[in-house]
């Protein structure tokens, strides 16, 4: 037995099709409205590890300069 392909709500039938296509183009033009801005610089990841990428890892953990003296 297949699903039927309408949805009830309140006591009105909509066609579960018809529904997901007008959601479809919905969301299309509401991402054509948002407006687009353009990065000021490339992006770079970070490629230190996880302990000093931020300011209290670094302060907690040795680094190699640290090693030297």
């Amino acid at each position: 037995m297949r699903p039927p392909d309408t949805i009830i709500v309140d006591g009105r039938a909509y066609s579960w099709r018809h529904l997901t296509e007008l959601r479809r183009r919905q969301l299309e033009a509401w991402r054509a409205a948002q407006p687009h801005q353009l990065a000021l610089f490339d992006l770079k990841t970070d490629c230190r590890p996880p302990a000093a990428r931020k300011v209290a890892g670094r302060y907690l953990e040795p680094s190699l300069l640290d090693l030297l003296r």
